[in-house]
């Protein structure tokens, strides 16, 4: 390191750093930018006192001023729930069939449904209630247990095939794998096919159809059009939950299927399971 010298072309001191022979000028900060800088650091100062700022074991330091955007959040909630409050109580106590004669109490309930549906049932039925493998279709009209408006209010409460509720619809399909061989199995496949249109080998389709009968129709029914009692699909539209290829049918029958719907009574009121039933009722394939 050099000792600083006046520089006559811009009279200005050097710092005495020299790199490569080219000398770095001691030129100060412009005032306006460091007063910028020192105004910035006591509001930054200033704001962590003020505000929840520094983080600790388990919370943060509040800030005097004992502001919190939780707390904000709570209140908007709080004065939207008291806005609505008639309303929702309305909605809770009404026979869903007489809803659609309540325009306003309607509309209400679809853009509140949509709300809920969105915050908790999209993740499995998709935003917009096409559904996914495994996970049905609330677009279209076949349903396991029923689409009126007041069967959708019944899944919705109490779920399906869960432990957590007493009166969740419960069906339950035995694995035939236990029971029957490869090759029936295969001609179960090939039987449950046709019932669709689905082409198949007119052998393994007469071998499937006593097979059906003596092991399916219990549920599915002589003509396997399901029993919405039971929760018992339908075999003969072209609607299906897992997919219709040899693979997955033979999966399905093999091993069954044990698809689970948590109840959601404990976590949502009676107003928000009528409003989602109305949202999901009026997208398309509701009864």
């Amino acid at each position: 390191m050099d000792e600083p010298r006046f520089d006559e072309a811009t009279k200005t001191y050097t710092t005495g750093h020299s790199y490569d022979g080219i000398e770095e000028l001691n030129t100060p900060l412009p005032r306006w930018w460091l007063w910028t800088l020192y105004i910035t650091i006591v509001w930054a100062v200033i704001y962590s006192i003020a505000y929840p700022a520094w983080p600790l074991v388990s919370s943060a330091t509040a800030g005097f001023l004992g502001f919190s955007t939780r707390a904000q959040v709570a209140e908007e909630i709080a004065r939207v729930e008291n806005a609505n409050s008639e309303l929702n109580t309305q909605l809770a106590a009404i026979d869903l069939t007489t809803l659609k004669d309540n325009a306003p109490l309607q509309q209400y309930a679809v853009s509140a449904g949509a709300s809920v549906f969105a915050n908790n049932c999209s993740q499995c039925h998709g935003s917009g209630a096409a559904g996914a493998v495994g996970y049905p279709n609330l677009l279209d009209d076949d349903w396991l247990w029923g689409g009126d408006i007041n069967a959708i209010a019944v899944t919705v409460r109490h779920g399906i095939r869960n432990e957590q509720d007493e009166d969740a619809r419960y069906s339950e399909m035995p694995a035939f794998g236990e029971q029957l061989e490869k090759e029936e199995i295969a001609s179960l496949v090939a039987y449950v096919q046709s019932l669709s249109g689905l082409d198949h080998d007119t052998a393994l389709i007469e071998q499937g159809t006593e097979l059906f009968m003596d092991n399916c129709t219990a549920c599915h029914g002589d003509e396997g059009r399901g029993d919405r009692e039971q929760g018992a699909p339908n075999l003969t539209d072209s609607v299906w939950l897992y997919g219709s290829s040899d693979a997955v049918l033979t999966e399905t029958i093999a091993n069954a299927r044990f698809g689970v719907m948590p109840p959601w009574s404990p976590r949502l009121s009676d107003a928000q399971i009528n409003a989602v039933a109305a949202y999901v009722h009026q997208k398309g394939g509701g009864e």
